[in-house]
This record gives C-alpha cells, structure tokens and sequence, in this order.
C-alpha cells in the first residue's frame, strides 16, 4: 500500500531562504514601483534581504531614498527584457539582462525564488533554459490565485497559460504541484482538487480528462489531497475545491474573463454610487462596507504568478504592478521561501511521474490481457 507523503514539516534554516532576487527592470511602471514595493515588503518583513538586479547607478539613489540600501544588495546589469521581445528573441540575447541576472542567483544558489514584473514568455523561457525542467515535468504550469468563498479567501488555479497543450500527465502533475502549493501557501492541510470540464458528469470532455480524472482520483492518497471530480465555470470561486485543474488556454482564458469581469462590475459600480447626490450619500454612509469589499476584490493583493515544475520557484508579478501589487508578489515569493517549497514539489513531482508510469503499464497489461482472453 502506497503511503501517501508529507510536505510540511518545517524547513531546517538556511540563509538563501531569507534571500529574495528581484528584477527592478521590465515592469510597465519602471524601478522606482519596484524598490517602492520592495520597501513595504521589507518594512514587514524584517529578516529578509534582497539581491536587485538592474543599472546600478540608477537604482542607488532610490534604495537611498528608502533607505532600505543595508538590507539590499545590487547585482549590475545594464540591458532589459522588453515586452515586445519573443522568446527566442530573449534566449539569443538576454544574458546582460536584469532578468537573466535574478534567475541567474536563484540558479546559483545565492537566493532562494527569483521575481520579476516582465515579460512572461521570456521569463518562461529564460527559466527553463536556466532552471531546467524537475524531473517528470513534461510542461511546467503557472499556477494563480482565484478569489473564493474559501475561509482562505482564495483558490488556487493552473495552468494559467504556460502551455496551451496538457495531457492526461500534465493534469496529474498539475494536481499534485497543485495541492503542494495549496498547502504551502495556503496552509490548507489538505486541499480539495478538481478539473475543471464542461460538466460534472464523467461522460463529458475530452478523452485526455477522462484518463486524467482517473489517475488524479488515483493519485489522491499519495498526493494527500482530496479528489472532488469534475467542475465547471461556475465552481472557479467556489468553496467546493481549493486547486482547480486546467489546461494553459482554458486557464488563462478564464482568468482574462475574470480579471475584464471584475473590472467592468468596478467600473459599473462606481458609476451608479456617482450617479447623482442621493447616491453619493448613500455611498458615504456605507464607505466602511465598500471599503472592505474593494479591498476583497483588490487585484493587488493576489500578484504574483508562481511557476511549477522547474527545479527552483519563479514568480510572475504583473506588469502592470503597483507598489502595493509588488509588494504582495514579494510577500508571497518569501512565504515560498521560508516552507522549502522547491524541494517540496519536486518531490510531488517525482510521485506524479511514478504514478504516471504505473498506470500506463497496468493500462498495457489490461489491453494484453484483453486481447489474450486473459
């Protein structure tokens, strides 16, 4: 009988899980957002020091102005990863680059999660080649944070577009990096995991969920986790799961949707308060409540992208980031950090690729017992 494992036993101290590497450069907003977040960050958090990875020159006086220069140390790189560049773009030419810098300490040890606001398909890139994929990831998968009516307040979701493809291993894979990520950063003992489909029932969806609904309810007591079954669209902000199951192009259609949806009924909902003098009173009388409902929905306070399946943590902070948003991203990077959270997954990982392998031999061993009337 498999013994299902554990993953959260405390991690023995070590100095680079103290250590965070942040690229200053590629966000929409320039540096100046980056170090004012990295400043509230480490307002909070007192141990924790950071490496910076930008134009030096440039970035001395902003760590200066925060005084915050004791607790960071600036890694000089002079060029930037832009928006615009593809992948590939970013490979033959990004080894001056602020980002290729920050993987570059995570790769070497000298930090323990690397964060940048940049480019995504550059950052994945640039990951890969430098990180390697762990051992049994066929694709790594971004995992993100969906508000919920959970007691934790969120779900948590992948792929949300690292890959548009998955098949029938990528889901396990995905259930169980997803699980460990949910009791990591959630501190949900254990996690609740459904894949997402076009209905509950088990006839429904494509051949790939069908295996896959399979050998994730298979893989439930060695991932300890709890296997829900299929979910729909309906059930992403639910408190029926806690990790939802995906592949890269549903996952990132869904959180695009999500994301205009919850800025349209923002926008619509500012509008009507404004509408006219009764309104605008009734807004200021109930300004405690609205208050707490926009800071529920604040898409600031669940930045941060975190991509699975490579050998060390990376976290995708939006672009578009404030320094409340960066801040979150960072917050989030150092809880990773400190629970060991690489080694943890890994260890998922190397489970899911067994689990994988054990079930496509005894799937074989049926068909030949099939066809000899065995």
């Amino acid at each position: 009988m498999t013994t299902p494992q554990t993953d959260t036993a405390p991690t023995q101290g070590h100095a680079a899980n103290k250590v965070l590497s942040v690229d200053a450069m590629g966000g929409d907003q320039g540096p100046a957002t980056v170090v004012a977040g990295l400043s509230a960050f480490l307002s909070d958090e007192r141990e924790a020091r950071v490496i910076l990875h930008g134009p030096k020159a440039e970035l001395e006086p902003m760590l200066a102005k925060h005084r915050i220069s004791d607790r960071v140390t600036i890694h000089d790189a002079s060029d930037v990863v832009k928006m615009t560049d593809k992948p590939s773009h970013v490979l033959r030419n990004g080894k001056k680059t602020s980002m290729w810098s920050a993987i570059e300490a995570v790769r070497e040890r000298q930090a323990a999660v690397a964060v940048s606001c940049g480019n995504t398909g550059g950052l994945m890139a640039m990951s890969m080649l430098r990180l390697r994929k762990a051992e049994g990831v066929n694709r790594p998968a971004i995992a993100c944070l969906w508000p919920s009516r959970n007691p934790s307040g969120f779900n948590v979701m992948l792929d949300a577009g690292a890959d548009i493809r998955a098949d029938q291993d990528d889901l396990l894979t995905y259930a169980l990096m997803g699980a460990s990520y949910a009791r990591n950063g959630l501190d949900i003992a254990q996690p609740r995991v459904g894949l997402l489909n076009v209905g509950t029932e088990e006839h429904k969806g494509r051949a790939e969920l069908k295996v896959a609904h399979e050998l994730i309810g298979n893989a439930a007591i060695i991932g300890d986790f709890e296997y829900v079954g299929f979910i729909e669209g309906g059930d992403l902000p639910s408190d029926k799961v806690d990790v939802i199951v995906t592949d890269g192009f549903t996952g990132n259609v869904a959180l695009k949707t999500g994301e205009g949806t919850a800025t349209l009924i923002s926008e619509l909902l500012r509008g009507a308060l404004l509408k006219n003098p009764l309104s605008m009173f009734g807004a200021l009388l109930a300004r405690g409540s609205l208050g707490r409902l926009r800071k529920r929905i604040d898409p600031r306070r669940v930045n941060g992208g975190v991509f699975l399946g490579l050998n060390q943590t990376v976290i995708k902070s939006h672009g578009s980031a404030d320094a409340t948003g960066v801040a979150a991203a960072l917050h989030l990077a150092y809880r990773l950090a400190q629970s060991g959270f690489s080694d943890k997954v890994a260890a998922r990982v190397a489970s899911a690729a067994s689990l994988a392998q054990d079930a496509g031999t005894e799937s074989e061993t049926d068909g030949l017992n099939t066809n000899t009337g065995k």
